[in-house]
């Protein structure tokens, strides 16, 4: 079949006329390549300066942005990530409570979105060449090529079924392509190198992770479930555990934030951040502990009970400190030199922060022979090829050294044996 200058020009401003109409999908727009790429072609319609010159900037930014061999996958992977009312409802499994004509909208959106995104620099070049004084220019240009498409609208095939699902099981918007975040300057913001510890990992403790595990679950099957507080001794995994459980439901919606202590004033405007999401979130807060005279721990206590912002229903706090009532005590702090009513109301004070925690699981120490498992099972895990024995006793030694036996100990012994 041959093609001349015309049915290129249709192709071209087609896919151009329906990015420009694009509605649900339409924030894709403010994102840099398919804006860029955008522009490039409502250029059509400008001189040859202007078209080559906006040619030059898009591939330059697609080279940069390590896609000028798959167009197609950068293009698509904006709206993949878009937040709007579909992707929304489709995260909270709700997209079919839509309107008839939003969900038509969001089709058609689809459609254009991969029409657009497999337009070919050839077809671009093609359609603008009607310009004898560019088309040796043209010739010599560099080309893109479109390649496969982001994962969810690969599935696109005239149904928002398949689409839906992938938003149900990723989330939608950042929450689809970050899993953990940080309260920052007063917004949410991504981890980009989250740690990816798994359940699957941990050696010992299994007591204490499964009480975790098993809240955690509830949280997500909408049962009973509780704030949860993991205390006891350093470097015995409590924040790992955490971690390790919005690896292990990522695809079943849950995220994580972590929200610093000094932070935690700003409570209310975090939790209107993500009130209205449909995912699930564990508000972490790290290595918790206050000073007695800090009442700053107020802000706590009303969030976990009792304030008028309290924690939505799509979120859960889990918190860690080395401190079981988390306030720090003297022993003149219970002096009986002062008035006893008031020392009572002192000690009732510091006590009922930790009270409010659902849920308190203790991590001490592990005995020598737990240790010593903890550092044959990382040692099997790094492939560590030294006898059981030589293994052992060097583990003893090393934490000797380190003051203690702890798995954060056994980790940095396994990997010591590496330098």
């Amino acid at each position: 079949m041959m093609y001349d200058w015309n049915d290129f020009m249709n192709e071209v401003n087609t896919a151009k006329l329906n990015l420009s109409s694009l509605s649900i999908f339409r924030g894709i727009l403010s994102r840099s390549v398919p804006k860029a790429f955008y522009n490039l072609l409502c250029a059509l319609d400008k001189s040859p300066e202007d078209f080559l010159r906006l040619y030059g900037e898009f591939f330059a930014l697609i080279s940069e942005r390590g896609c000028a061999d798959r167009l197609a996958y950068s293009f698509t992977e904006a709206a993949l990530y878009d937040e709007n009312c579909f992707t929304r409802h489709a995260a909270g499994g709700t997209y079919g409570e839509l309107p008839k004509e939003v969900l038509k909208a969001v089709r058609r959106d689809c459609e254009s979105i991969l029409s657009a995104a497999n337009l070919t620099s050839e077809q671009v070049l093609k359609a603008y060449c009607r310009y004898d004084e560019i088309a040796e220019v043209a010739e010599n240009l560099p080309v893109w090529h479109s390649g496969e498409c982001a994962e969810s609208f690969k599935m696109f095939d005239g149904s928002l079924k398949r689409v839906a699902e992938w938003y149900r099981r990723n989330g939608c918007g950042m929450f689809a392509r970050y899993k953990a975040f940080i309260w920052r300057g007063g917004d949410i913001q991504p981890v980009l190198n989250y740690d990816t510890i798994e359940v699957d990992d941990f050696t010992g403790y299994e007591l204490q992770r499964g009480k975790v595990l098993a809240n955690t679950e509830a949280f997500l099957d909408g049962r009973s479930c509780n704030n949860c507080l993991l205390y006891g001794d350093m470097g015995t995994g409590k924040s790992s555990t955490v971690k390790a459980m919005a690896n292990e439901f990522r695809t079943r919606g849950l995220r994580i934030v972590e929200i610093p202590k000094e932070r935690l004033m700003e409570f209310p405007q975090l939790v209107d951040k993500i009130a209205h999401l449909p995912m699930k979130f564990i508000i972490f807060i790290d290595d918790l502990s206050f000073q007695h005279q800090d009442h700053s721990y107020t802000a706590l206590k009303a969030v976990l009970e009792g304030g008028l912002a309290a924690r939505p229903s799509n979120a859960l706090i889990y918190a860690t400190s080395n401190r079981r009532h988390i306030v720090k005590e003297k022993l003149s702090d219970r002096s009986f030199e002062v008035d006893d009513i008031n020392t009572r109301d002192n000690m009732q004070e510091t006590l009922s922060l930790s009270d409010r925690f659902g849920l308190a699981v203790c991590y001490t120490v592990p005995s020598k022979k737990e240790f010593l498992e903890i550092v044959c099972s990382i040692a099997r895990q790094k492939g560590l090829d030294i006898p059981e024995d030589e293994l052992c006793a060097g583990a003893e030694r090393f934490a000797l050294q380190r003051g203690g036996r702890s798995p954060r100990c056994a980790k940095q012994y396994v990997e010591s044996l590496f330098c």
